[in-house]
């Protein structure tokens, strides 16, 4: 993974995992806000 400015550069592969998950956690009931505090 390249490094740019200190901050990880993430693959397609991890960017569309990470977005079924919200997809799946919003489906399940949670918030926009609870979805975005489950990734720190």
């Amino acid at each position: 993974m390249s490094e740019r400015h200190g901050r990880k550069r993430h693959s397609p592969e991890q960017i569309i995992a990470k977005l079924r998950e919200a997809d799946a956690m919003l489906a399940g009931g949670a918030s926009i806000g609870q979805v975005c505090s489950g990734w720190r």
